[in-house]
């Protein structure tokens, strides 16, 4: 390593850029080193130093536009776009609701390219995320810059999506110099680099509760991936429909409040189907309010359905007291957290989705997974990815082709789904709505599986 880079990294470490001790990370781990470059900001010189750097990385590369991502590349990016005299442009952080609602701040091209910085990158979610704006908006995305890799092999990954990573510093050169350096001793570099291991290690811990293990047997001993949702308003057309399809499906989604004709021989009749022909019933009752409250309508009213439902659907949006609220001292009940929604201009963004992910792990004893959409394969491999392993991804508004209804409705197709990683799909009006059941059921499974 050079004596620029190296003289770099002991600037990063003075300023508390780069700390040891001990810290607990988003995860719930506790970390023996942080790296916080929102410091830079506040050195001028150094920050000079971050965008000369970069720009003697990035100059030969071809692009339009140079864009950081919000908040703490975004000054590093507006310096290398001065020096290269090329024009800023960003996508914002949140949604803007009022004035043009463009996700896009800055004046471009489309089908001109644009180079993304940031200053950190540990799996290269956010950097593909960002990506994925520019290229909504008509921009082609190749070449990411950032300042520190301590990932395992982001720049693998991203280069099998297309994209080409460039970063300043990997986090063993930044340990060897510190090392060099007296900044850190062999007993802390080994920590750390076994911190790094075992972490990689803990994020591939299956998470499987007693209920998911139940849906995974059953997908396994059915050759389906199918859930059924069955939408009718009257017990006749209900059960003549699960006659027909009972034997193929996993799951059997209800909507047990729109029955006009609701009473408690449904609840027996319908369980003795499940047990009969081995399907888990999901309610999908999508609890949304607080903790006390999801308690009595799970528990109690007309519906009891905490006493014959094995799943339930359930909103993120009150905190995590709504799964205490529901599950607390039940045994053998789990939850599917909405984490991205499949109807149009929904308000479930990106930074609502992580927010329900990390809920979902850190309660994986009643959280069997989640209600994702997505509109391609990449788009739901991406979701799939963010995953806890061990949950699973259930997805919605699937037809065996993309479509689309009148009320904002958009259909991903059984391929699209499956190839993106879904472990079950949930599909109503494409059999249930059918002249032949029977064979639209079988259409499903056969493409699920």
């Amino acid at each position: 390593m050079n004596f620029q880079l190296s003289n770099y990294i002991l600037k990063l470490y003075e300023t508390n850029a780069i700390k040891f001790g001990e810290f607990t990370l988003k995860s719930g781990l506790k970390s023996p080193f942080y790296i916080d470059l929102r410091h830079i900001n506040s050195h001028p010189e150094l920050l000079k130093q971050t965008a000369d750097l970069i720009v003697d990385q990035v100059k030969k590369l071809h692009f339009d536009y140079v864009s950081g991502i919000p908040y703490t590349a975004l000054p590093v990016a507006t310096l290398v776009a001065d020096k290269l005299q090329k024009p800023l442009i960003y996508a914002r952080k949140e949604e803007k609701a009022y004035g043009t609602k463009n996700p896009i701040i800055g004046q471009y091209e489309k089908g001109k390219s644009c180079l993304i910085i940031d200053d950190l990158i540990t799996t290269g979610e956010s950097i593909i995320e960002t990506a994925e704006k520019f290229q909504s908006a008509g921009l082609k995305t190749k070449d990411f810059a950032v300042i520190i890799d301590r990932s395992n092999d982001a720049a693998g990954l991203l280069s099998k999506q297309g994209f080409n990573l460039h970063s300043l510093i990997k986090l063993d050169q930044m340990l060897d110099v510190l090392k060099q350096h007296h900044k850190l001793d062999d007993s802390k570099i080994s920590q750390i680099k076994f911190f790094v291991k075992s972490s990689n290690k803990a994020e591939s811990i299956a998470y499987t509760n007693t209920v998911t293990q139940k849906i995974l047997d059953l997908i396994e001993q059915k050759k389906s991936r199918l859930v059924l949702s069955l939408d009718v308003d009257n017990q006749h057309d209900f059960f003549k429909i699960l006659d027909q399809t009972a034997e193929h499906i996993v799951m059997l989604k209800t909507h047990v409040d729109i029955l006009t004709d609701f009473d408690e021989t449904f609840i027996r009749r319908l369980r003795e189907y499940a047990d009969k022909y081995r399907f888990l019933i999901f309610e999908d009752r999508k609890f949304a309010d607080i903790g006390n409250t999801v308690r009595k309508q799970y528990r109690g009213g007309i519906y009891r359905i905490a006493d014959w439902s094995d799943v339930v659907t359930v909103h993120g949006i009150p905190g995590e007291g709504i799964l205490q609220g529901l599950f607390e001292g039940l045994k053998c009940k789990a939850g599917f957290l909405l984490a991205k929604m499949s109807s149009k201009a929904n308000l479930m963004n990106e930074t609502y989705t992580r927010k329900i992910l990390e809920m979902g792990q850190q309660h994986h004893s009643v959280v069997s997974g989640y209600i994702g959409h997505g509109t391609s394969v990449a788009e739901i491999r991406r979701l799939k990815n963010k995953i806890p392993k061990g949950q699973l991804l259930l997805m919605p508004g699937v037809k065996l082709q993309s479509d689309k209804d009148s009320l904002g409705q958009q259909y991903t197709s059984v391929r699209e789904a499956i190839e993106g990683g879904a472990d079950l799909i949930i599909v109503g009006r494409g059999i249930i709505a059918q002249n032949d059941i029977k064979k639209a059921v079988m259409k499903y499974k056969s493409a699920s599986y």
